[in-house]
């Protein structure tokens, strides 16, 4: 499965340790992770897939791949801004949100146009009319994001 994490390209170092997390396994679990390829999140989840021998895919805003952060195995370079978002989106079989701003929001919303499961771990809640989105699938944790979107891994 390729699974994107997404996030802001500045977090917190808690966010950090926790894309790291995710990252991390998510390739133990043999997803490919797609993201927007830079910093922060994305750079923090790809070194957690990277160092746990998995795949990484970044799609970029701008029109270099060289741009991509170091942990980056495929960059593909798109000059599309944030518009690449919904290739992002588009490309994952789910997503898992790890804080973030409104590059993040955006991609939450496509997601959730798109049917695809999304995961939030300390992200956005969204609500209509005060009443909150349950489509969105709350984690308080990097293993339960993961077997939110894997399902539970598979012991003994």
């Amino acid at each position: 499965m390729y699974i994107g994490v997404i996030g802001g390209q500045f977090c917190s170092d808690e966010e950090e340790r926790i894309a790291y997390e995710v990252g991390s396994l998510l390739a133990r679990r043999g997803a490919v992770l797609i993201c927007g390829g830079l910093g922060g999140v994305m750079e923090a989840s790809c070194k957690g897939a990277k160092e746990a021998g998995g795949t990484t895919i970044g799609i970029l805003p701008g029109p270099f791949r060289g741009d991509a952060n170091p942990f980056v195995d495929h960059a593909i370079a798109t000059d599309m801004g944030q518009a690449r978002n919904a290739v992002i989106v588009r490309t994952a079989d789910a997503v898992i949100a790890v804080g973030g701003e409104y590059g993040t929001l955006s991609e939450i919303a496509m997601a959730l146009k798109m049917g695809k499961k999304v995961v939030a771990i300390s992200s956005w809640e969204i609500s209509r009319h005060g009443i909150r989105d349950e489509k969105i699938i709350r984690a308080e944790s990097a293993e339960e994001a993961v077997n939110a979107v894997l399902g539970p891994e598979r012991r003994g």
